[in-house]
């Protein structure tokens, strides 16, 4: 691995460490690109707090910090800002509309964990989480339609951990909706994520990366893209896990993308 573009930073509040930490880790692990991209913050509605993404007040500092980062490491690594964002249909224009505002956010990538809208957590087939019914056809449908929906806005980079929807129902049940995912990435041209993070995970039984998500991936002529999903600085690009992840690359025959072009206006 040379580059990696999912790193995260203590504002999600479900990461830890200064961001010149995860610069420090990368550079030690060779990476010549490091881009940073923390939950992008969305304006929801009736006063909801996300717990798990930044707030729109923090992103301000977010890409400055980034910048000045770029100031300091600029001859040693090649650094980019940029969001790890859901698709939220009903908040996806305003949050675009806030987003556009700050020059300084270079690309986004979609990762998806949740159906319909956040804050519609009462709502029981509204709501994606790794503690769903795992058997559930609906929910792994609408995953698969909202993602699909979510690609097709022509926004994103790339698509990360597209196999971070858990599901143990009928195999072929799980074929069909993740080959119409792997379709849509085709036609939109989009990578998609062999990612670390569920490498690491030690809460989700039976977690990512999938392999016959994969292996459907190749079938269908995806490319894939490395990433590390840094929650941590030493986990920015190290060699155990960018091992796992060829490996699995490797295995089912996909072709793996070290590099990726970045311009700011395709999100624009």
């Amino acid at each position: 691995m040379i580059a990696n573009y999912h790193t995260h930073t203590a504002r999600c509040h479900h990461a830890q460490g200064e961001e010149w930490e995860y610069v420090e880790a990368a550079i030690a692990n060779g990476l010549k690109i490091l881009g940073f991209s923390d939950h992008a913050p969305h304006i929801f509605p009736n006063g909801y707090v996300s717990k798990v993404r930044m707030l729109p007040e923090e992103l301000p500092d977010y890409i400055q910090t980034i910048e000045n980062l770029k100031k300091k490491y600029g001859d040693r690594i090649e650094l980019h800002c940029g969001l790890e964002m859901e698709y939220f249909p009903e908040l996806f224009g305003k949050s675009m509309e806030l987003l556009q505002q700050y020059p300084g956010v270079e690309y986004l990538i979609l990762g998806q964990h949740c159906t319909a809208n956040e804050y519609d957590v009462e709502n029981p087939n509204r709501w994606f989480s790794f503690n769903w019914d795992r058997g559930d056809e609906y929910k792994l449908g609408k995953y698969v339609d909202q993602t699909c929906e979510g690609m097709q806005t022509g926004k994103f980079l790339y698509l990360a951990h597209p196999d971070v929807c858990q599901y143990n129902g009928d195999p072929a049940v799980y074929r069909k909706h993740m080959r119409r995912l792997c379709q849509q990435a085709k036609r939109c041209g989009l990578p998609l994520e062999i990612n670390a993070q569920g490498l690491r995970r030690t809460d989700i039984a039976n977690s990512y990366p999938v392999p016959a998500f994969w292996q459907i991936a190749a079938e269908e002529g995806c490319v894939a893209v490395l990433g590390s999903d840094a929650h941590q600085p030493e986990f920015t690009g190290d060699a155990k896990y960018t091992a796992l992840l060829e490996k699995v690359a490797k295995d089912c025959g996909i072709r793996v993308l070290e590099t990726l072009e970045i311009k700011k206006e395709n999100w624009k």
